[in-house]
């Protein structure tokens, strides 16, 4: 048995692969989901709602301003915990990492604390800072608010005060959860996955199968 051909194909299977993995991951970005109502971050694995403002005029609304979509960070909670989009329920607020070396302020407490402008380990932060959403900037997402959004993450040293992030300047900070702020929902996992491959995903792989096809051919001429 001439185990020439068979070791060549193997190799040329395996670039195959390797080839098609390149393609897969070098469009790691913020990828629509749901119809549009949903964006779904690769980097982090977490799906965000399109609309930064989705709560406005909800019955967690404080209505500090004609029904804003500001809230109190257990209203905020609430209202993330309600949601059913498109289906898809378990959404939740963002986390922020702590401690966060990545900040550009760190606090000398006994609990360490990044603070400040730079910070990306939080979901937020790295929203910002990673993918460049900022307030009222058009693209992927609708409605981001050029002020302060909670956290879900509680602040650690002083728990009657929780993380919040401003999209307007970037800046991560502690505050008490009382105040009336905006909150935007994020889900763990990319709620749309599907085990149906996209069309190009679909002709790649073709493509591919046909190219080894006719590598397959020409070893069984010679």
């Amino acid at each position: 048995m001439n185990k020439k051909p068979i070791a060549s194909l193997s190799k040329a299977l395996c670039a195959g692969m390797f080839l098609f993995g390149l393609v897969s991951t070098a469009n790691a970005a913020l990828i629509s989901r749901l119809g549009g109502l949903a964006v779904y971050d690769t980097d982090l694995d977490i799906t965000w709602l399109a609309d930064a403002n989705a709560g406005a005029g909800s019955t967690f609304d404080d209505g500090v301003s004609s029904s804003d979509g500001r809230m109190t960070w257990g209203n905020a909670n609430a209202w993330a915990a309600s949601l059913n989009v498109g289906g898809v329920t378990g959404w939740r607020l963002p986390t922020t990492q702590q401690p966060d070396p990545s900040c550009g302020n760190q606090s000398g407490d006994a609990i360490p604390q990044g603070f400040g402008s730079g910070c990306t380990g939080s979901e937020m932060g790295h929203l910002f800072n990673e993918e460049g959403i900022t307030a009222n900037a058009p693209g992927v997402f609708s409605n981001v608010q050029s002020l302060s959004y909670w956290s879900g993450t509680e602040f650690a040293p002083v728990p009657v005060n929780a993380w919040l992030f401003n999209f307007n300047f970037g800046i991560q900070f502690a505050d008490v959860k009382d105040l009336n702020l905006f909150a935007w929902a994020v889900h763990s996992g990319d709620v749309g996955a599907s085990s149906v491959p996209e069309p190009g995903t679909i002709a790649l792989m073709g493509l591919g199968l046909l190219g080894l096809l006719g590598f397959g051919r020409r070893q069984r001429r010679r």
